[in-house]
Order: structure tokens, then C-alpha cells, then sequence
């Protein structure tokens, strides 16, 4: 089965899918942490573009193939990166379950964006 965790920074998608990952036997797929990597490889100038996605669309279906539970935790903005999940869960012959984590309090969100510690340098 792949999961995808989508919505905007500081909604609690990592904190979510973190939970997933201890209780199950899933490999959990950070976008950020793709994308600090290709930055900190320094093979990328510039933006990493949709560098990272693409990556993790490829080990997700690696995963998927061998059997496993992959979470994916990304912001997942476009209907193209949707798409793209649902194509992989597809070339996997997997189910596939998207959440949408939402903060319905604007204040609350800031504050969350504001106060929250950064794990990824």
C-alpha cells in the first residue's frame, strides 16, 4: 500500500506519517530530506526542481514491487505530483490512500511554522 501525506509546511505531515512508520513496517519517504540530500551533494545548481519527487516516485515503486508499505510525506501541491502517485501506485498494481493534512485555524498554522524545530539542516 502507498500512503501520501500532502499538504503545506507545518501542518504535521511528517509528525503524522512518523507515527505510521514506528507501527508498521513501512519505509518512509521524506521529500525534504531527498531534496536536502541532492543539495548537500551539490550536484544540482540552483532549485532541485522536481528532482526530489521523481526520486521518491522511484524508490516507492521499488518498494512498492517488493511488497512493502511506503509512506510518502510531501507537500504534494500540483495535480501533476498527484498524478504521479497515483501512476506509481498503479505500475505497482498497489492500493494507495491520500491524506491531505489541513490546519483549519490560520493562526494556529503560523504559530506551528513560527515555533517548530527544524530537523533538517
Amino acid at each position: 500500500m502507498l500512503i501520501v501525506f500532502g499538504g503545506l509546511p507545518g501542518m504535521g505531515k511528517t509528525t503524522l506519517a512518523s507515527r505510521i512508520v514506528r507501527k508498521l513496517p513501512a519505509t518512509h519517504l521524506r521529500i525534504d530530506t531527498i531534496e536536502q540530500a541532492l543539495r548537500s551533494a551539490d550536484v544540482l545548481k540552483g532549485d532541485v526542481g522536481p528532482s526530489g519527487y521523481m526520486i521518491a516516485y522511484a524508490l516507492a515503486e521499488t518498494n512498492l514491487r517488493h511488497g512493502q508499505i511506503v509512506v510518502a510525506d510531501c507537500v504534494n501541491p500540483l495535480t501533476v505530483t498527484r498524478a504521479a502517485w497515483r501512476s506509481v501506485a498503479a505500475a505497482a498494481s498497489s492500493p494507495i490512500v491520500e491524506i491531505e493534512v489541513v490546519c483549519s485555524d490560520p493562526a494556529e498554522h503560523r504559530c506551528r511554522v513560527e515555533t517548530r524545530t527544524v530537523d533538517i539542516p
